[in-house]
């Protein structure tokens, strides 16, 4: 059964996007841009202290009319983490996204540091090819190619 680690090492390059808490939104935002990433990690020291994404851009920024510049991303992001261990199946990864309505998942080893994020455009790319290995295997089987 393929896990959320297995997620990780798909990714081409996979790579943590972070910045401290003491980041502007201005220069979370621009990291986000740069790097074509909708969230990024908050650390403080070695440790993961939040996220920040897009939705909390439009919902906390914008929405609430606030200056990118002066606010620190730490004043903002979301605090309370969804996060999944290295050996959760896929299976679990996706439902934990749907049932917390994340799009952006850390990955934890087993001594609780960040080792990746997956996005639920990562469940859904494996999904597409595990569908797609299986209609390749039922049209071997059914045209006797196998």
């Amino acid at each position: 059964m393929e896990t959320a680690f297995d997620l990780l090492h798909a990714k081409s390059p996979s790579r943590i996007v972070a910045v401290p808490p003491e980041a502007t939104v201005w220069e979370a935002t621009t990291l986000m841009n740069k790097q074509g990433v909708g969230s990024v990690l908050v650390i403080s020291g070695s440790r993961l202290a939040g996220i920040f994404t897009e939705r909390d851009v439009l919902r906390r920024i914008i929405g609430l009319a606030r200056s990118p510049v002066d606010t620190l991303v730490g004043e903002v992001m979301t605090a309370d983490v969804i996060c999944c261990g290295q050996e959760m199946p896929i299976d679990e990864v996706a439902e934990l996204m749907r049932s917390h309505r994340v799009r952006h998942l850390p990955v934890l080893d087993a001594g609780g540091d960040v080792i990746g994020l997956v996005s639920i455009g990562d469940v859904n790319a494996h999904r597409f090819a595990s569908c797609e290995i299986a209609l390749h295997q039922v049209e071997d089987y059914i045209y006797r190619r196998a």
